[in-house]
Formats: structure tokens, C-alpha cells, sequence
């Protein structure tokens, strides 16, 4: 993990990965931006996709997670990823663990930025409305394909999560009404 020295970086050629419109909500119009789509599968084809059309020097992940630990409205980096939903421990491998990838369950990828707390993002392709997990501090359904493949492709990557909801019952609803602020804090904490 490296502390990130946004301002000269952002001025190389980034990639801004959202999941969905709504995450960027035309905030980053003008910077070179991917929308994924939702889930891993998705993640892990749009980027690699990008990667080779756009040879990003760059790759800053921003969306929305849900989180028993940070409070709504506030945003993390995460620098650790699990998969969550990798569990193949009835064949005697480690809980998160992809068999035979030489990966350790916890991929510890990415940028720091000072000033925001860090966080282990646990990727799943579920929306977590039931988080009672201590492995990951917050849930989210892309980040850990994109942590990899920038890891694989030796670009560096910043992951940005904005706090929609506390992955509690309460989840869906927090995360309709929260999801539009998403962009706005994260251009003011990028300062574009």
C-alpha cells in the first residue's frame, strides 16, 4: 500500500469505474470514465476490456457500499479485498480463498488517500442486507475483480467507497436514497 499523491496522478490518464450512472451521476462527464455494470463478472470483463482499449496509467474505483462500521454519507478507501462469496472450504482451502490461484484470501491492492479512514472491502455478488461478517469492514459487489486485474496488469488502483447504507434491513431503501450523493463527495474529496 502506497499513500497516493492524487493531484499529479489524476493529471496522467485515469480511469474512473463506477458500477452504475447513478454512482457518477455526471459529475466526471470530462474525465475518461467506465461504467461496469453490477456484479464481479461484469467488473472483471469491462475493465480488462478498457484496460486494452485505453491503457490507463491509472484506475480509481468510486461507488457505494454498504457498512456496519462507517457511518452513511462517509467515504473509505479500501486497500484490502476478500471475495466474500468464495467459500470452497469443503475441498480444505482458507474461507475466501480462490483454490489453486496462488492468491491469499485477503488481496492487499491498492492506494491510500491521507485523510480517509481505511477499510477492507468484502465483493460479493449479493447485495448484503445482513452483514454480520468481521473479515471486511465494508461490503460491495465489483472491487475485488478490479483490484486484481490492476494488480495483474501492474497499474495502480485508488478505491473509493461511499457509504450508502449499513448493509442491515434497512439497506435497499438507504442505498436508493443515498447512491445520488455518491459522486458529489467524491469529487470534492479528489478535488476535480
Amino acid at each position: 500500500m502506497i499513500t497516493a499523491n492524487i493531484a499529479e496522478r489524476l493529471q496522467q490518464n485515469p480511469l474512473f469505474v463506477f458500477a452504475l450512472p447513478s454512482e457518477a451521476a455526471h459529475e466526471f462527464d470530462d474525465h475518461n470514465v467506465l461504467i461496469c455494470g453490477i456484479g464481479k463478472v461484469n467488473a472483471a470483463y469491462q475493465l480488462s476490456k478498457s484496460i486494452f482499449q485505453h491503457k490507463p496509467s491509472l484506475i480509481i474505483n468510486l461507488g457505494s457500499a454498504g457498512s456496519k462500521k462507517f457511518n452513511k454519507g462517509s467515504v473509505v478507501c479500501c486497500t484490502g479485498f476478500i471475495q466474500r462469496d468464495m467459500d470452497v472450504r469443503g475441498l480444505g482451502f482458507q474461507l475466501y480463498e480462490t483454490p489453486l490461484s496462488g492468491q491469499l484470501p485477503l488481496l492487499e491492492y491498492g492506494l491510500a488517500l491521507e485523510g480517509l479512514s481505511q477499510a477492507v472491502c468484502g465483493t460479493g455478488d449479493s447485495f448484503e442486507m445482513a452483514h454480520a461478517n468481521d473479515d471486511y469492514d465494508v461490503v460491495d459487489m465489483e472491487a475485488y475483480p478490479l483490484a486484481y486485474i490492476a494488480m495483474k496488469e501492474e497499474i495502480p488502483f485508488l478505491c473509493l467507497k461511499y457509504i450508502s447504507d449499513g448493509a442491515d434491513g434497512m439497506a435497499a431503501g438507504d442505498w436508493m436514497v443515498e447512491v445520488h450523493n455518491a459522486a458529489s463527495a467524491f469529487k470534492k474529496i479528489l478535488s476535480l
